[in-house]
């Protein structure tokens, strides 16, 4: 029997390390993944309805209210109106049409009241 081809054995030994290298990095990044998932559901803070109302650690916990804001996912006109002091913010916001219609990403101009 002849042996094996020495380039056809380093060829197969190459492509064996190859699919092995492959599978080891598809296993490290589903591991990453799945890591991320469970490490960020565990930074959400949710109220009593699983509404999400801040983030720990160095994410967003409360928002400061600037002068300019920006809507954020399941906020209201309400929400930010007792987050800020602002109970104009319609009034002072000619661009909302409907006081019902506030998506994420929306900016508004917020005045606080200043307390006497």
């Amino acid at each position: 029997m002849a042996s094996p081809n020495p380039r056809k054995r380093a060829a197969l030994s190459a492509k064996a390390i190859a699919d092995a290298a492959s599978w080891y990095c598809a296993f490290i990044l589903v591991a990453l993944v799945l890591l991320s998932i469970f490490r960020e559901s565990s930074l959400i803070l949710t109220d009593d309805h699983h509404r999400v109302i801040g983030f720990k650690g160095n994410h967003l916990f409360s928002r400061p209210c600037d002068e300019i804001y920006v809507v954020g996912e399941g906020e209201t006109l309400h929400t930010i109106s007792d987050k800020c002091g602002d109970p104009f913010i319609v009034e002072n916001n000619p661009h909302i049409q409907d006081p019902d219609d506030v998506f994420p990403g929306l900016l508004i101009k917020i005045t606080p009241q200043k307390s006497i």
